[in-house]
């Protein structure tokens, strides 16, 4: 992969992500855009020999640097408010994904399979297979439903942990003693990784997250 290619955000797999990638262009271009006109203006000023000591305010000049900054955070905010409501919301899920943190492995239980609850470990490098991702592959992996809403609920049973699954939007503090949650709709079927995103002791880079998405014939 490419340089480029490693600094672009993960390709979305549910209308979460997709909305926070458009929020991260939209963000960019009022960046990039303010950041050449403040060059433009910097560069102009180096090169320009005028100055004046008989000027002391300038009415006009400071109403429009007041008011342009102001209505370019308004533009900013309110996309920014929209998504933040989205990822709050918590629509009528027809599964319960619940997700425990240990150190240095992952417990989930799944309402849809009868509440199961199995541990999912790392699979060791000398155990991979060809074709499978070293540090990300499980040997054990939750199954969510396709194109249905999945409430995700985590907590810890030690230290604070991070359950994220960045192709999903997903990401949020495993607390002990307290249970978080979000929710996510999937909507392209496959596996996707994700890695505890909290430095939790020794081990933290040896905890991976991985969730199969199936069609919901396959439960």
């Amino acid at each position: 992969m490419s340089m480029w290619g490693q600094m672009s955000l993960m390709d979305p797999a549910s209308p979460i992500q997709s909305e926070m990638i458009l929020f991260h262009d939209h963000a960019m271009i009022l960046l990039i855009g303010v950041f050449t006109l403040v060059s433009l203006v910097g560069m102009s000023i180096l090169q320009s020999s005028f100055t004046c000591r008989t000027i002391h305010e300038a009415q006009t000049l400071e109403t429009v640097w007041t008011v342009v900054p102001a209505l370019l955070l308004i533009w900013l905010a309110l996309p920014s408010l929209r998504l933040l409501y989205s990822l709050d919301e918590h629509s009528q899920a027809v599964n319960t994904l619940k997700s425990i943190g240990h150190q240095w492995y992952w417990s989930y239980e799944d309402s849809m399979i009868g509440g199961v609850t199995f541990d999912s470990y790392m699979i060791q490098e000398k155990d991979l297979e060809a074709g499978m991702f070293r540090l990300l592959e499980v040997d054990a992996r939750p199954m969510i439903p396709l194109n249905l809403s999945t409430n995700v609920m985590t907590t810890s049973a030690d230290v604070i942990h991070a359950w994220a699954l960045p192709s999903m939007g997903v990401k949020m503090d495993s607390v002990p003693g307290r249970l978080n949650s979000m929710s996510m709709k999937p909507s392209i079927p496959g596996v996707y990784y994700g890695q505890c995103s909290e430095i939790c002791g020794a081990n933290h880079s040896f905890m991976p997250i991985a969730v199969e998405v199936v069609c919901l014939e396959s439960f």
